[in-house]
């Protein structure tokens, strides 16, 4: 597929939400951006374990009305009502009611571990670092769910260049912020807090990794996860961790909070796969929020071309 460079989203560029939808439906009737290049090809490593930057770099989709497969965009208003976050209550609702007072500034982000150079950044010296660019992902849920959500962000692996990993890592741990009195669901004892989750190192380094800021255009809001959150779009939404304060580079493989608390349903890798059923609901297909009919599920959630030789070798059925 064809590869296009299109300049990152800065901060201070940020569009009004209704200028921003009206700007892409232009766009598309004049069949310019809206035909432009679809994701390119990443050429995935085979390496659990590959080199800082060894990963191909992927166009981004800046300006576009619809992901590369041709599907529109969620509404701004379901991706930012109907979300899931525990911490903020079980219900879809409850993360838009309960976290509007959320206070997502100042936030550090404290990067270390197996690492030359641990470093703790505020989220504004990353964005000045390392400059947001628009990715348009699917996002499909465990629960059979899905959306199509343009993201303002970078990518994983230019911050992990930046501490430079040592030869003995093997995984990156991430940890959500602990605070019941903000995040009334923590007092739910019964998962075990904070929010922690993990990716192999090959996949974090992966140029389809993404660190969000932003949606539609605009920082994020608390509920989407503000104001940094993981984006692994061919994985269950369930391991792109929010509201991060956490990372560090390790050589075990990490627990993560749903390991924990459901270990006969929830694996490490969540790679999405509608031929593996979770033990309660096919995940064959799924339902795409601001639609009625179901479709079907595609394997890594439509991203196999670009990360399937991550996965060489393994049983994706027994390494859920």
């Amino acid at each position: 597929m064809a590869k296009t460079d299109i300049p990152g989203i800065p901060s201070s560029e940020i569009t009004p939400e209704h200028v921003y939808i009206n700007r892409r439906q232009f766009m598309l009737g004049l069949g310019g951006l809206a035909a432009a290049a679809a994701l390119a090809a990443c050429a995935a490593p085979s390496s659990p374990a590959p080199a800082v930057g060894s990963v191909a770099t992927l166009a981004p989709t800046a300006g576009k009305s619809t992901d590369e497969l041709g599907d529109r965009l969620t509404t701004y208003e379901d991706v930012t009502t109907y979300n899931n976050y525990y911490e903020f209550g079980t219900d879809k609702s409850d993360p838009a009611r309960q976290a509007k007072n959320f206070r997502t500034a100042p936030w550090t982000v404290q990067v270390g571990g197996l690492v030359n150079k641990p470093a703790t950044f505020g989220v504004e010296d990353l964005i000045r670092l390392f400059p947001p660019e628009e990715r348009i992902y699917r996002l499909r849920c465990v629960e059979a769910w899905s959306m199509v959500i343009p993201w303002q962000g970078f990518q994983l692996n230019k911050l992990l260049a930046a501490v430079e990993p040592t030869g003995a890592a093997k995984y990156v741990r991430f940890e959500t912020l602990n605070d019941p009195e903000q995040m009334p669901g923590q007092r739910n004892d019964w998962y075990e807090w904070p929010y922690v989750e993990g990716l192999r190192l090959d996949e974090a380094l992966h140029d389809l990794t993404l660190l969000a800021t932003g949606v539609y255009g605009k920082p994020a809001l608390p509920q989407n996860g503000a104001p940094l959150r993981l984006v692994v779009p061919w994985k269950y939404g369930f391991k792109s961790i929010k509201s991060i304060v956490k990372i560090d580079l390790v050589a075990e493989q990490p627990s993560s909070l749903w390991m924990v608390a459901a270990p006969d349903e929830y694996g490490f890798y969540a790679n999405v796969n509608p031929d593996v059923n979770h033990p309660r609901w096919s995940q064959a297909s799924e339902r795409r929020i601001g639609e009625t009919a179901r479709r079907r599920t595609l394997p890594f959630n439509g991203y196999a071309e670009q990360v399937a030789g991550l996965y060489a070798g393994m049983d994706l059925a027994k390494f859920y």
